[in-house]
């Protein structure tokens, strides 16, 4: 169910696989998506699950409406109500207050400087990249204080650059933003190397503890991919501080 749980000064990331839950196929089986049409009873007793599994509340998760865009916002408490505005990136300096992003392709960001005590977390599809979604969270996290040279970031699952096709065209664009996503499939076609770019664009920033999951969504059969499935579930990573 977790694919990874790592721990540093009080900063927890973590990821989910697609395993362990009780949606039905498509969604099979841990969908922590609740707007790709899965059963919204299944989500939520998938986010239970998930909760459990990594020892937090399900109630002090904050999930975004993530809309491939560049909009942070800076929060105390999950939405009320109707749920989360428009919003690609999330910030807190909330201990016990878990941060999630949703994926099933795209590139989960995670961040933390636990000194300050603010973590923050981004979900950079193709687009967030380019409309730099991982500067603005950056930007905000110091806004409450964090230092850019003491953040510790992770990239979560995500489709890699060998097995995202783009056309050429398109390809450029991208590059003309953000250089170092450039990249050619295994079969010799233009691609984008998303998580990459993210990477670059937080050492250009000063970030310079980051890690990757090393998963290619697409290449693996036990995480949920777009790209390869269409109608599928979707992948949650969080970020922590403990309390």
């Amino acid at each position: 169910m977790i694919l990874r749980h790592d721990s540093r000064s009080g900063a927890h990331f973590a990821f989910t696989d697609r395993w362990g839950g009780v949606s039905a196929a498509p969604y099979e089986a841990l969908n922590l998506g609740g707007a790709v049409g899965d059963d919204p009873a299944a989500v939520t007793a998938n986010r239970a699950r998930a909760a459990g599994e990594l020892g937090i509340d399900p109630g002090r998760v904050v999930w975004m409406n993530q809309v491939h865009g560049r909009q942070v916002a800076a929060v105390d408490a999950p939405w009320p109500g109707v749920g989360a505005p428009p919003v690609d990136g999330v910030v807190t300096t909330r201990a016990g207050l878990a941060l999630a992003v949703l994926t099933a392709d795209c590139t989960p960001v995670l961040l933390a400087d636990p000194q300050a005590g603010v973590i923050g977390a981004a979900h950079a599809g193709r687009p967030g990249l380019v409309a730099g979604v991982v500067p603005a969270t950056v930007a905000r996290m110091t806004e409450l204080g964090a230092r850019a040279s003491r953040i510790t970031a992770w990239t979560g699952p995500s489709v890699c650059g060998g097995c995202y096709e783009v056309p050429a065209a398109l390809r450029d664009e991208v590059c003309a933003v953000v250089p170092e996503a450039h990249a050619v499939t295994r079969w010799g076609t233009p691609a984008v190397d998303v998580a990459g770019g993210v990477r670059a664009q937080l050492a250009g920033l000063g970030v310079t503890s980051v890690d990757d999951a090393g998963i290619c969504t697409l290449e693996s059969p036990d995480h949920f991919s777009y790209r390869r499935e269409r109608t599928t579930g979707r992948l949650a990573s969080y970020v922590w501080l403990e309390e």
